[in-house]
């Protein structure tokens, strides 16, 4: 918080208070959180002690996050108002109640930034050592992908969470530099470059990318460093050490760049046929729709909503989608669809030769029964999950389209959903505070994959 109080107080505005006041309240915090866990002792966690300690680190930065913006006297926000910002910043999901950005002190454009940029690190080290610990999702299966080939890329899993940070942060840094080279401003650079490798979306303007709609250079480095942010950092690792084929080896990314070329190919044509959008301009504004939505950043160039039934139908199931596992994107990812379609071969196989013995493979690993179970377990409680967040928004006074992609946003990270109120070009402010916290609730729901936060509401995970 310090970098924001001082922007503040280089601008010579009174925000630096709030954000002064707000450090004072963190390192207190943390302080306290200190003393009262200090043993001399080796700690040990259990399972179920994990799980609890995942879910309450991302709450409690989450309040803490929010304590500049509900403190702040421009803004002048509600609590409500305060934690949903923070923990859309945090979850790198992109929505937003602040109506006037153009209007916002730079230090609390800066502090969305840092949030989303600290969210996304903070996730792809979850995933890669968290998640497939805990078995959730079918994410086991990378667990021991990593294993086997930790010796090709780093001896121990703490170096390999150093490097995604160093690669991280050195993809953001070329991003910033690029952005600036391209006609940004140095300060504009720096927050949509932190948006843009966090998959947050996040921007300094109202109209979002739109205000640089002229610069189709920069919005092609958006659109690379957006997909980048989308596929499997630790990959660039073994990129890094020469492995030059890796990023097209791995199964998934492979499925990364399909998905991404054929639905900016539908989109182009359809905009070329049925809008009769010039064809360079077509590709271009698809391209970045596509992958904007796709790898959940929710940058946008222009109302997506307005080209016509098949897009919104397919920005809406793209929603779901998500980018690679260890990214920085949220949604389902794009492993589990794999898997779930290799469960679908397997079993129509099965229905043919009923004696046949068929072992689905993903990127050369046998996928275990466990890892099925997992798979589809995930899908059914996410399927679940949308239905109830989607039907819990409709009773408070939603439109159906409204409810539906705000569930699917929320859910999936994405920020923008669909319809006149939170489509591209509008805002979450209006929603009622009752939605408010179901789309906070829905946020830390589907940025921790599902099962960390369920499990919590199960009566066996209590007892010892």
């Amino acid at each position: 918080m310090t970098i924001p109080m001082f922007t503040e107080l280089y601008d010579r505005t009174q925000e630096w208070q709030s954000f002064a006041l707000s450090g004072i309240i963190g390192v207190t915090v943390s302080l306290l959180f200190i003393f009262s866990t200090h043993s001399d002792e080796p700690v040990t966690l259990r399972t179920q002690e994990v799980f609890l300690l995942t879910a309450l680190s991302w709450i409690t930065l989450c309040l803490l996050g929010s304590s500049p913006f509900f403190l702040s006297q421009t803004l002048s926000l509600t609590f409500t108002d305060a934690v949903f910002e923070s923990t859309s910043g945090l979850t790198t999901t992109g929505s937003t109640i602040l109506i006037n950005l153009d209007h916002v002190s730079r230090g609390f454009l800066l502090w969305r930034a840092l949030l989303q940029g600290i969210g996304g690190i903070g996730i792809i080290v979850m995933a890669l050592t968290i998640l497939p610990f805990l078995r959730i999702g079918g994410m086991h299966l990378f667990h021991s992908e990593f294993s086997d080939r930790s010796e090709k890329i780093l001896p121990r899993v703490s170096q390999i969470t150093s490097a995604i940070f160093l690669i991280y942060s050195f993809l953001i840094i070329v991003c910033i530099l690029l952005l600036n080279l391209a006609g940004m401003t140095p300060f504009d650079a720096l927050c949509h470059g932190l948006s843009t490798i966090s998959t947050g979306g996040f921007s300094t303007h109202n109209n979002s990318i739109n205000a640089y709609s002229n610069n189709t250079l920069l919005q092609i480095i958006l659109i690379v460093f957006m997909a980048i942010g989308g596929s499997t950092l630790i990959l660039f690792i073994r990129f890094g050490r020469g492995e030059t084929r890796v990023l097209w080896q791995d199964a998934q990314m492979r499925a990364y760049l399909y998905v991404l070329g054929t639905c900016i190919a539908l989109l182009s044509l359809w905009n070329v046929i049925v809008n009769h959008h010039p064809f360079a301009q077509s590709l271009l504004k698809s391209s970045f729709s596509v992958v904007s939505i796709i790898t959940t950043t929710g940058f946008i160039t222009g109302d997506y909503s307005t080209w016509g039934g098949f897009p919104v139908v397919l920005f809406f199931f793209l929603m779901f989608s998500g980018g690679c596992t260890g990214s920085t994107s949220g949604g389902i990812k794009i492993f589990r669809f794999q898997v779930l379609c290799l469960i679908a071969r397997t079993h129509l196989k099965l229905l043919r030769l009923p004696h046949g013995i068929f072992i689905p493979t993903y990127n050369k690993h046998p996928i275990s029964e466990s890892i099925t179970l997992s798979v589809l377990t995930f899908f059914t409680l996410y399927g679940f999950s949308f239905a109830a967040i989607a039907a819990a928004l409709a009773l408070t006074d939603l439109d159906l389209i409204t409810a539906l992609s705000a569930a699917a946003s929320s859910l999936g990270n994405v920020g923008p959903g669909l319809g006149n109120i939170i489509g591209p070009t509008g805002t979450f402010a209006s929603l009622k505070n009752e939605a408010k916290w179901i789309l906070t609730f829905a946020m830390l729901l589907g940025r921790l994959e599902l099962l960390t936060i369920l499990i919590l509401f199960t009566p066996t995970f209590w007892r010892s």
